[in-house]
């Protein structure tokens, strides 16, 4: 009888080591995500769009050891869910570089715009402007409300996509609202 009872335990505890690894896993197979953007597990699109000095960057350029981390947004000028998106990942910053992952930003605003929000905010992060919507189309994650000739048009879904160090999608995540983001602390827990 104790060695049913301890083979149980046994059974009960790998069940529950097995729940927590895919739990973990699957923090951005979030049902509410859009299936927009690169598939995981594929090599990353470049990305096309430029920092505050005009000049383009590459995935490399930005990773670290462990890769990279993207976050896509609307706008630091006029979206106020995404200045407070960003400037949570600003706080969480250090953990992800800890980690041995780089970090940047990118959205439709222009060069200026990002600058401004970035110095006036303390950003430590790389803020990068897409206004040609080169990397939006390129990663599949234009939002397709606004159609080409609009005001608004090369905003993305916002969401992040995590790229490893040989440059392949591990994690996504976007959403069609303008409020729901991806949580920086569920993230983190996902990649230590």
């Amino acid at each position: 009888m104790k060695f049913f009872i301890r083979q149980l335990k046994n059974l009960a505890l790998t069940g529950l080591c097995l729940s927590l690894t895919l739990a973990s896993a699957t923090v951005f197979a979030n049902p509410n995500s859009l299936p927009v953007g690169p598939e995981v597990g594929t090599q990353a699109p470049e990305i096309t769009a430029k920092n505050n000095q005009g000049k383009e960057k590459t995935i490399s350029q930005l990773s670290g050891e462990k890769g990279l981390i993207i976050l896509f947004f609307r706008s630091a000028d006029w979206c106020p869910f995404c200045k407070k998106h960003l400037i949570e990942l600003n706080q969480e910053a250090q953990k992800f570089i800890d980690l041995g992952y780089g970090l940047a930003g990118i959205s439709y605003d222009s060069s200026s715009i990002l600058t401004t929000f970035a110095t006036a905010q303390n950003i430590s992060y790389p803020l990068l402007s897409d206004q040609q919507a080169q990397t939006m189309l390129s990663y599949g994650i234009v939002n397709t409300k606004y159609k080409k000739g609009d005001d608004n048009y090369g905003i993305p879904y916002p969401g992040v996509v995590v790229i490893d160090a040989d440059g392949k999608i591990t994690h996504k995540n976007f959403f069609e609202g303008y409020k729901k983001r991806v949580q920086f602390t569920q993230l983190y827990q996902a990649l230590k």
